[in-house]
């Protein structure tokens, strides 16, 4: 018994000796194939292809169209701004001009703010209204509104009688005037010698159709007629 023993330890540990022996020789074949391989240089390999990159494009304001068309500060997300342009004001009607006195100094003109109004004195720098009187002679006068003067001749302001247009109130009311005899003629009523308007500095005006020669004095006031340049100029002067 115990020499089977003995054999079976033989055999096994010959069998453990050749597996030894295998076992190194697979291990010295694999340190030498690795040297081997390992031992080799490498071929370097190409560089991969990257295609260009696209040029950057300059900033354009185009571009934040959709910024500025959604406008986050904006009550209606507008881009659009309305800006309300107010109308210019429109100038009103020149003064009338009644007449000019040049008594040695600055001269003053008699105008109305409308042929209706009530006739008053103006200076260089005095107001009739919306207007300003810069400047006044016997021919031209200068006046301002706003920023904006006006250069009119005396005559262009001078009050004239409309005279009412026949063919106008033949349309309102359909019936054609009868026509005037070719005769006819109109018979002016005497007017009594009588100042009328009060001109400022005791100076009166002389009522229309006034046929009372010069130097005839009523209410204290003598009549007096001198040329201007539109013609004679009437009025009612101190009589003391």
């Amino acid at each position: 018994m115990r020499k089977k023993l003995w054999l079976l330890n033989l055999l096994l540990l010959a069998l453990l000796v050749v597996l030894g022996a295998q076992v190194r020789e697979k291990w010295l074949e694999a340190r030498h194939r690795e040297s081997v391989v390992l031992g080799q240089p490498l071929a370097p390999l190409p560089p991969p292809y990257y295609p260009p990159l696209a040029p950057v494009q300059p900033v354009r304001a185009v571009s934040y169209a959709e910024v500025a068309q959604q406008m986050l500060f904006s009550a209606d997300r507008n881009p659009t701004v309305i800006v309300e342009v107010k109308a210019p004001p429109k100038m009103p009607h020149l003064p009338v001009f009644y007449g000019l006195f040049i008594l040695g100094g600055a001269p003053t003109a008699i105008m109305g703010e409308n042929p209706s109004a009530k006739h008053q004195e103006v200076g260089i720098g005095q107001t009739i209204g919306e207007f300003t009187l810069r400047s006044i002679d016997r021919e031209r006068i200068v006046l301002e509104w706003g920023d904006e003067k006006v250069s009119k001749r005396l005559e262009d302001l001078v009050a004239r009688d409309v005279k009412p247009d026949s063919n106008a109130s033949t349309e309102r009311t359909g019936v054609t005037p009868p026509p005037q005899a070719p005769n006819a003629q109109t018979i002016a009523t005497p007017v009594p010698a009588a100042p009328s308007f009060d001109l400022g500095s005791g100076h009166r005006a002389c009522a229309q159709g006034d046929t009372s020669p010069p130097g005839t004095v009523a209410d204290g006031v003598r009549k007096t007629v001198r040329d201007g340049p539109f013609g004679p100029i009437c009025e009612w002067v101190p009589a003391n």
